[in-house]
């Protein structure tokens, strides 16, 4: 007769053993991730303060972007104070409302000593740098929590903290980039509706960790919703005799969660959605933004193994943005479709797969497109039925890309612990085989260093000449160019003016969301044309260009510009000769009232 063998317990020693090893893990991977970032982001620490990433050949204007954002909120906090939500430091007179633009507001905050002593470029380098080692750390432990071995969740935060989505959005949209939260959303949410949370802490830490997403980037919070809907409904058909014991908790936590978002962001989404400079719509063709089924089998320039020629020619396809998040490659794709079937019985694995091939289903957008010889229309794609819904009709569905990529990583990591978990005595090579493949899937991700270049240097003359114009804190000032470059030059030096125009988003007098932009009044379109050179330039008329004056009621006009240029010649007839010239840079006193107009 067969007895069956008692499983032997561990030893106490060997319980130690195992804590210690795990505790050495929670150091040892998280470090490995930040060398990982460092020399990722390595040609932008050479001299943080003056490069940035390249986007083709030049400097995204996003970066300025954020790079005023932090020297605002850094503003603020010397100031003592928080950052103020509407504001017309930039856009002026208008303004804009902070929570409609990507402001970076508890990053801004937080890193505000970095940007007060070493500039807003350094503490961007030190947020993207933290972003890619935040994401992986956070789906590390993630993964770990939800029982999965050290070595895999290793490599599953690796593949999400590093993955083409994150280093494609690492060109300057931070906001995106910082992933650091979605996954321990995502954990919160499923500890919640398994049980495996206490209702009112585990609600509590899901609102507080949705309110702090809030003040990073709204965008993510979203997607990461979508996912986490996606996740609780696969769960919820896995275990439909589960879904009525869990309904009534699952429900109070999340009360609570709902709750806990509101006291820490209520106020601030009050200003978003009812107080002043409010928006609708979208200033994108949200349509552009979407994945093309080609997309993910075509590497990027970015990545170690590409072809400049094959990804060159699918660039070229109209319309072609700066944007390309779906690139997985396809020996990680047939790996992750065969984790899928095989392990489909781990409840882990099947949710993970099938929240990851929604989500890149989704990205896909609304739009016909061909792939081969295979024409799919739009009608086929389920995002057609929900693109019209509040809050996912402003939703750029490229970027749902992210969280397919951690969801891609949950299913190789578990997958590869189910694996090595099944052969408990085989020979370690044939334990070690899949995670070999694995590995060798995921070698086409692995990224290459980001390009980084030289920002445009602030203009010789620009703080002399703001010195000898001696205007208040908060003056209104036209700069020209008033575009990005402006904001650049005024984050770089803390000058305390307000910009009249200049680059991010703000209402039309209806509402609908829009891009700031001087160069929307004639006037302001006549200026550009001057800075820009344009030889064919009609100058607006006398009334146009005093009634444009007198909308922004500029106490200065700042040009980068040499004194016998069409853009300085023709300020010297509406405004007479510069008050102030140093280097590059003239300035113009403005007396409110009529303006000389000479000819």
């Amino acid at each position: 007769m067969r007895v069956a063998r008692r499983p032997v317990e561990p030893s106490q020693d060997t319980w130690r053993r195992r804590l210690h090893a795990d505790g050495v893990a929670r150091w040892l991977v998280p470090g490995c991730y930040l060398v990982g970032a460092v020399l990722l982001t390595w040609r932008l620490w050479v001299d943080p303060a003056s490069r940035a990433q390249l986007l083709g050949n030049g400097v995204s204007a996003d970066i300025r972007l954020f790079s005023w954002f932090l020297r605002y909120d850094a503003t603020a906090v010397a100031h003592g104070h928080l950052p103020a939500l509407v504001t017309t430091a930039v856009n002026a007179p208008e303004g804009i409302n902070l929570m409609w633009n990507t402001a970076l507001l508890l990053p801004g905050i937080v890193l505000a000593p970095v940007t007060l002593l070493a500039g807003p470029m350094v503490t961007l380098t030190v947020l993207l740098t933290l972003g890619f080692a935040g994401s992986a750390t956070a789906l590390f432990l993630v993964l770990r929590r939800w029982e999965c071995g050290t070595g895999f969740a290793a490599l599953g935060g690796a593949v999400y903290g590093f993955s083409p989505a994150l280093v494609d959005t690492g060109v300057g949209h931070y906001h995106l980039q910082f992933a650091v939260l979605p996954p321990l959303i995502i954990d919160a949410l499923l500890r919640i509706v398994t049980g495996r949370g206490r209702t009112v802490r585990t609600g509590i830490w899901l609102g507080l960790l949705a309110a702090v997403q809030i003040f990073i980037g709204e965008e993510l919070l979203v997607d990461t919703a979508i996912a986490g809907v996606l996740l609780v409904v696969v769960l919820a058909a896995s275990r439909p005799r589960s879904v009525p014991s869990r309904a009534g908790p699952a429900a109070a936590g999340l009360g609570t969660a709902v709750v806990a978002a509101l006291v820490v962001s209520g106020y601030s989404l009050w200003v978003q959605f009812r107080g002043r400079l409010t928006e609708h719509g979208s200033p994108w063709s949200t349509a552009h933004f979407r994945n093309h089924p080609a997309d993910f089998v075509v590497p990027p320039g970015g990545m170690l193994f590409h072809s400049q020629a094959t990804a060159a020619a699918l660039a070229a396809r109209p319309p072609r943005l700066a944007e390309y998040l779906a690139y997985l490659g396809w020996p990680l794709l047939v790996v992750l479709v065969i984790c899928a079937v095989w392990f489909w019985r781990d409840i882990r694995v099947r949710a993970a797969a099938v929240t990851w091939a929604v989500l890149e289903v989704f990205s896909l957008g609304t739009h016909n497109a061909l792939f081969g010889r295979f024409r799919y229309p739009a009608a086929w794609l389920p995002w057609s039925g929900l693109q019209h819904l509040p809050v996912l009709s402003q939703l750029l569905v490229d970027r749902l890309s992210i969280l397919a990529d951690g969801a891609a990583a949950a299913v190789l990591a578990f997958s590869l612990d189910r694996a090595w978990t099944a052969m408990p005595h085989a020979p370690a090579w044939r334990r070690g085989l899949p995670a070999a493949v694995a590995v060798l899937a995921v070698l086409p991700i692995v990224p290459l260093p980001l390009r980084a270049g030289d920002i445009t240097p602030v203009p010789a003359g620009w703080q002399t000449a703001f010195a000898r114009l001696r205007l208040a804190p908060g003056a209104r000032v036209l700069m020209l160019p008033a575009n990005s470059e402006a904001m650049g030059w005024q984050a770089a030096t803390g000058q305390p003016i307000s910009l009249i125009g200049g680059y991010c988003i703000a209402p039309t007098p209806s509402g609908q969301a829009r891009g700031c932009a001087t160069a929307k009044t004639a006037t302001g379109k006549y200026l550009a044309a001057l800075q820009a050179g344009a030889a064919q330039a009609k100058a607006p008329t006398r009334a146009r260009i005093a009634a444009d004056f007198g909308y922004w009621r500029p106490a200065a006009v700042v040009a980068v510009t040499r004194r016998g240029s069409r853009l300085a010649g023709f300020l010297t007839r509406i405004l007479g000769p510069p008050a102030v010239e140093a280097g590059r840079v003239l300035g113009w006193h403005v007396r409110h009232g009529p303006l000389r107009l000479q000819h």
